[in-house]
């Protein structure tokens, strides 16, 4: 999955349906100098640079910078403490993204953070929980069989959802919970819930 964010092409290594765009991971990169900037492509002239800041962009080729050591990172901000130096004498002269990386520890490391977040959140009741895994597997069958009767369920459930979600986001907003209470119960950041307070309130 990709996303821009100021202006950068990030390039998430993990997502999940739980979490989405909020909890999306990736591998990051350390250099001398710490965490670097986006690295951009000379692509001649022109209004537009192209930049990035794919780990496996950090090689070192083209002036760009040379990653000393990987670690995972979060859309929320997050990242993790555990750093993974490379093997620059292993890599060779090789591009990073040819080289055969272990990025195992960064998914462990990703995976512990949506643990927390997922620990911390709101539990969901479990015959609600067992019926958004029963509906999920029914709407991919019905995509796959019949899919505009997929995308014609798919429109129900946005408007419920929507409407749900208005109903839930006032009553919080009315009871004067707080926006980083919402925040952790929804295992978002505190804007997004924020956001959603705000227009709940003004229904």
């Amino acid at each position: 999955m990709n996303a821009w964010e100021g202006g950068v092409l990030v390039e998430w290594d993990w997502w999940t349906l739980e979490f989405g765009d909020v909890h999306a991971g990736a591998v990051g990169v350390l250099v001398a100098g710490g965490e670097p900037g986006p690295v951009y492509f000379d692509v001649g002239s022109g209004p537009d640079v192209p930049s990035t800041a794919r780990w496996s962009a950090y090689d070192g080729r083209a002036g760009r910078p040379r990653a000393e050591a990987l670690r995972a990172g979060c859309a929320c901000g997050w990242r993790g403490a555990a750093e993974y130096p490379l093997d620059w004498a292993t890599v060779g002269d090789q591009p990073l993204y040819e080289a055969d990386i272990d990025l195992a520890g960064p998914l462990a490391d990703w995976n512990a953070h949506l643990s927390f977040v997922r620990d911390t959140a709101e539990p969901l009741p479990e015959p609600l929980a067992a019926l958004l895994v029963q509906l999920t597997e029914q709407l991919t069958t019905t995509a796959a069989d019949t899919p505009l009767a997929a995308l014609r369920a798919v429109g129900m459930l946005e408007r419920i959802a929507a409407r749900v979600g208005r109903e839930a986001a006032g009553a919080l907003a009315d009871d004067g919970v707080a926006a980083e209470t919402v925040a952790a119960g929804l295992g978002t950041t505190r804007s997004k819930a924020l956001m959603l307070l705000l227009t709940a309130q003004s229904r």
